[in-house]
């Protein structure tokens, strides 16, 4: 995904709501930029906002973020205490607020406007015409009505569908307990299933790789394969193999969703699907990891894996050895 540029209050509302991943209501958006190569990062947070206020300001700070934007959308009392609170902290960690704003109804305020150059009637602006827009759509990204339609687009689905893969997802299980795939053969069908990720696979082959993928081995084979550069192919695969696997097989795709979505810049579908594994296993390690990657700032450039299929191999001979 090509990084959004934001030049301008407009082009920074404009730019939300690709960066969540869903239009905002009733929340402050901090955006943070100047990094020195880190790119921008936006963290959502829900009105009022004052308590969060040093916890980002400390993590924008610390990843090397120089400047940044508020925006907040919501009543205007609510959005100015927060904001004046937010931009305080912000302030005082070195990371001073270029601009903010409020947003509602078509319309935007300066809050940092400190005379008669901003109408009282506000600004009006139209995302479908910026061009951020252009841009996000020409990369793929789609936005969703609010953060609960985002939520349900990594549930479960019902009817036909979940029937169909729970007998699918009980033949898994009869094969795995009755007669094993030996461990080559297994991880030869994870290789050609994503091989072509673009394919919806059938729903033996999702309630197959669910399976497999209680294994830590075919995981990490799994996820050093998510293209880090273009990972909107493996966003819609890993999308809807969490949608179909039973629930007791959610942690693993969910949390390959999460990377994959976190490595595009989508923080805000990276945060459901690592609530969706959470909620199927509230230990499960990857989940757990880069939950505390998001809530730490740290930006997608700096989680990049970087392995071969061939160096995981090694990895895993020579942990095998030492375990000997």
């Amino acid at each position: 995904m090509t990084a959004l540029v934001i030049r301008s209050a407009q082009d920074a509302i404009a730019a939300v709501p690709y960066m969540l991943g869903f239009h905002p209501s009733r929340s402050l958006v901090v955006i943070g930029f100047e990094s020195g190569g880190n790119g921008t990062c936006a963290m959502r947070l829900d009105l009022p906002s004052s308590d969060a206020a040093e916890r980002v300001a400390a993590l924008l700070a610390g990843n090397g973020f120089r400047r940044s934007l508020l925006l907040g959308y919501g009543p205007d009392g609510e959005v100015r205490e927060s904001a004046a609170t937010v931009r305080a902290a912000l302030d005082s960690a070195g990371v001073p607020v270029a601009e903010a704003v409020r947003v509602a109804d078509g319309r935007w305020w300066s809050l940092t406007c400190d005379d008669d150059c901003c109408p009282p009637e506000g600004v009006p602006y139209d995302i479908s015409a910026s061009v951020v827009a252009a841009q996000a759509t020409f990369d793929g990204q789609v936005v969703l009505a609010d953060r609960s339609e985002l939520v349900r687009s990594v549930q479960p689905l019902d009817g036909p569908v979940r029937a169909s893969m729970r007998e699918a997802t009980e033949r898994a299980e009869i094969r795995l307990l009755s007669r094993p795939d030996p461990p080559d053969e297994s991880l030869a069908f994870v290789h050609a299933l994503l091989s072509r990720a673009g394919t919806p696979p059938a729903d033996d082959e999702v309630a197959w790789l669910g399976v497999l993928l209680t294994d830590l081995r075919f995981r990490d084979e799994a996820w050093i394969r998510i293209d880090e550069d273009a990972p909107a192919t493996d966003i819609a695969f890993w999308r809807d193999v969490v949608r179909r696997v039973e629930e007791a097989y959610v942690p693993a795709p969910a949390s390959l969703l999460a990377f994959a979505a976190y490595s595009a810049g989508d923080g805000g579908l990276a945060n459901v699907a690592i609530e969706r594994a959470l909620d199927a296993d509230p230990a499960y390690s990857m989940a757990v990891i880069l939950r505390e990657v998001i809530n730490a700032g740290i930006p997608p450039s700096k989680l990049r894996l970087r392995m071969t299929s061939d160096q995981l191999a090694t990895a895993y001979y020579n942990q095998q050895r030492k375990a000997c």
